[in-house]
């Protein structure tokens, strides 16, 4: 494997094996009692929940936390650090809101608390990071195979299967290549940050090869 980074993308160089085709969004939950009912004769209000931490410029975030009351109360919300681009919901608690490319950063140590009037809990506080949108590229280039696994020719090449993701162990994205003649494509729209990616050849009864070795492209 060879790996050629650019300043706008990079070129990974994957050779697929003969044996191409066999035979032919964190956030942190807490419910924590801030201050106790007069003389314990009333129980405070929980709160719970898993915030997003990461957003898309672009891209809509919402996050409601769940909130009970041992007595039955009636409830109600406040916060504090809630990005400009947000809004709240006292009633329900909510955060939501769509950041656009101006908003890109990290905002931190927000914080939601829930009280039934007398007591109160807060939710451990968390951070939403806005990223930009994708502009990276990675260029991936690969030695179309001519052989099956078994030593026979290979004459039934449907396409290939490129998988990528954020980490080596997920690969949890995909694109179908379905042209055969193919020995070079370009992963657009990746946002900052380290990317890795493996090849599969496909063949026409839809079997796939054993997937490359993983490369990868920091962007």
């Amino acid at each position: 494997m060879k790996l050629q980074v650019t300043k706008v993308g990079c070129v990974i160089l994957i050779a697929l094996l003969a044996a191409a085709c066999g035979g032919g969004g964190d956030g942190e939950s807490a419910s924590a009692p801030v201050s106790p009912g007069p003389g314990g004769s009333n129980a405070p209000p929980t709160i719970q929940g898993q915030p997003g931490t990461s957003i898309v410029a672009g891209q809509a975030y919402s996050f409601s936390p769940t909130a009970t009351d041992p007595n039955g109360d009636a409830l109600t919300f406040t916060a504090t650090n809630v990005p400009a681009w947000a809004s709240f919901n006292q009633s329900t608690g909510a955060v939501t809101g769509t950041p656009t490319g101006t908003d890109v950063g990290t905002y931190s140590n927000i914080r939601i608390t829930v009280s039934d009037g007398t007591a109160s809990a807060t939710l451990a506080a968390f951070a939403i990071t806005v990223t930009d949108v994708g502009t990276g590229a990675a260029t991936l280039s690969w030695t179309p195979p001519t052989q099956n696994s078994d030593g026979s020719a290979l004459t039934n090449l449907a396409g290939y299967l490129i998988t990528y993701g954020r980490s080596a162990s997920a690969l949890d994205r995909s694109i179908s290549l379905s042209n055969s003649s193919l020995s070079t494509f370009v992963v657009e729209n990746l946002s900052s940050g380290t990317w890795y990616f493996a090849i599969s050849a496909v063949n026409s009864a839809g079997i796939s090869s054993a997937a490359t070795n993983i490369a990868s492209k920091t962007i």
